[in-house]
């Protein structure tokens, strides 16, 4: 038991709370600040021995804490169907409150390209300590190591809730266990199968901010690789679907970076349609009249180098070995003065829409948030309620919701752990 002060002493011995949150996530622990804040008597329950451990790993330790939209109109058409559900719940607690809920705790929030928002130190850990602090100063029971064995209702109302850490009663529950992404953390979907128990409808979770993975060994024999400005393309069965324009990672099993991270919601649904295939605009903004003309000026250049020596002038920087993949039919040690024009027009073609061969997505262990969870249709999105239990508060992953990264998960999770907070 954490040494909160001698109320949380006596809390010790008394395991009846106004408000019980299960899942010391970034859900759960606002849910927990705002509703002690308040004024009542809040237990924190969290399988883990330490609070918040997705959190500290957040945005590869910096924690994209939000998105800076202050519309509230325009920063849920991030959120797919669910805007419409959300719009009560974020006037409530928007991108300003979590500026302000933060700063005020000294905590200064600094904002990026896209309009990403970050601690200014870049710290994740730092953004849990805050929210750590202000449990403590409001006397919040922490018990880890508490895994939840059942939840216990009657008459349509939550009980109390058994765990390894003993039973808990209280007049208001919040469930906030997170769903599947990350479940080295502990996010292992245990909510799920909770509310399903409790009569909900719970839709199973698909990754959906989530790497790419290809069968090409060209993409591979390049990891690490990163280039700023590319055009990919999809295809479904070879017909175009969609495009998108940005940063591209290349890894030792596939694709990854925000852009595709945020187009793998739509490349899941194809998949699930037929073949899926992708090309690479290496120059996006170069037509393929442009394109020859600036390989023809290299080459005539260095009329008597091997298109081996050359091929780094024409190519990607980083991106060779995998080009290299790509033109076995062309005999790499050929002085380019001796390329025939339909070798050049194959190096061209081939800049213009580098293969991909698109095998699936990766699974929940890379995945930065996955959707799944309870159906809008049956939680009071303008407290987080249950439809069915009186005193019970859905929050952050549970919800099936659809979101891109850039922050706007985080924030999914402020506004909803503390409209329920607010409101257990």
């Amino acid at each position: 038991m954490p040494n909160y002060g001698i109320l949380s002493i006596l809390m010790y011995y008394d395991n009846q709370f106004d408000v019980v949150v299960i899942g010391g996530g970034a859900s759960g622990m606002m849910a927990a600040c705002v509703a002690s804040a308040l004024g009542k008597k809040v237990v924190i329950l969290e399988k883990n021995a330490a609070l918040g451990e997705k959190l500290k790993i957040s945005g590869g330790g910096r924690c994209n804490i939000t998105n800076n939209e202050r519309d509230v109109r325009t920063f849920l058409e991030n959120y797919g169907k669910a805007k419409d559900f959300l719009f009560s719940a974020f006037s409530q607690f928007g991108v300003e409150d979590t500026f302000n809920f933060f700063e005020s705790r000294k905590l200064p929030l600094v904002v990026q390209a896209r309009d990403r928002v970050f601690p200014h130190t870049e710290s994740a850990f730092d953004v849990f300590k805050t929210l750590e602090q202000e449990l403590k100063k409001n006397e919040v029971l922490i018990k880890t190591h508490a895994q939840v064995l059942k939840i216990n209702h009657e008459n349509g109302e939550i009980k109390s809730v058994k765990t390894t850490q003993g039973t808990f009663t209280g007049t208001s529950f919040i469930l906030a266990t997170g769903g599947v992404s990350h479940p080295e953390t502990g996010s292992t979907g245990d909510g799920f199968g909770w509310l399903r128990d409790l009569g909900h409808s719970v839709k199973d979770p698909t990754p959906t901010i989530v790497p790419i993975a290809v069968a090409d060994q060209w993409v591979k024999s390049i990891a690490g690789v990163s280039l700023t400005f590319m055009k990919i393309t999809f295809f479904l069965d070879g017909k175009k679907q969609f495009s998108k324009t940005g940063k591209v990672l290349f890894t030792h099993f596939g694709l990854s970076s925000p852009l595709i991270l945020n187009s793998a919601a739509q490349v899941g649904e194809l998949l699930m349609n037929g073949d899926v295939t992708a090309t690479i605009d290496a120059f996006p903004d170069t037509d393929l009249g442009a394109m020859d003309t600036k390989v023809v000026t290299v080459f005539d250049l260095n009329k008597n180098r091997s298109l081996r020596n050359v091929l780094k002038e024409v190519v990607p920087h980083g991106t060779v070995k995998g080009i290299e993949l790509l033109l076995i039919d062309i005999n790499l040690d050929t002085p380019v003065h001796s390329i025939t024009k339909d070798e050049r027009k194959k190096i061209v073609n081939l800049l213009k829409a580098l293969p991909v061969e698109i095998t699936g997505l990766m699974g929940n262990d890379r995945a930065v948030s996955a959707d799944g969870g309870v159906i809008l249709e049956e939680i009071n999105m303008r407290n987080m309620k249950s439809n069915f239990f009186g005193n019970l508060f859905v929050t952050g992953d549970l919800l099936h919701i659809n979101r891109p990264s850039g922050g706007y998960s985080l924030q999914l999770c402020w506004t909803t752990g503390a409209v329920a907070g607010r409101n257990a």
